[in-house]
């Protein structure tokens, strides 16, 4: 599966990119919105997983351009700010799933099968 890591904190970043790849999956790495959104027209990828508060460009702004060209592409979003207003703003928008941070790389895994075509 090729997944797209949108995520700022290279601790993060580099921890999923660890964990996805040890799970046999093929990653994009983006530091910050603008670039995820320039990936994500490059490539067809089959889940996103994106943080909220990005540099450029937020996660609410990458998933409405995955959104606006019409892709059903799974999103999982990460936020430290687990607030319910940003939660139901990402779900209304069609995020997949929400995971606050901090959050355990086994969970993520966990959702990331969730996603995964057979």
């Amino acid at each position: 599966m090729l997944i797209l890591i949108a995520e700022d904190d290279e601790l993060i970043l580099k921890t999923i990119e660890h964990k996805l790849l040890k799970e046999g999956h093929e990653v994009i790495l983006t530091r910050n919105g603008k670039e995820a959104i320039e990936k994500l027209k490059e490539k067809d990828v089959d889940l996103a997983i994106t943080d909220i508060m990005m540099p450029f460009a937020s996660g609410i702004e990458i998933l409405s351009a995955i959104r606006s060209v019409g892709k059903k592409t799974p999103v999982i979003m990460l936020s430290s700010m687990g607030q319910e207003e940003v939660v139901l703003n990402a779900f209304d928008l069609g995020a997949s799933d929400f995971i606050v941070k901090p959050f355990s790389p086994n969970e993520l895994m966990l959702r990331v099968k969730r996603f995964m075509t057979k």
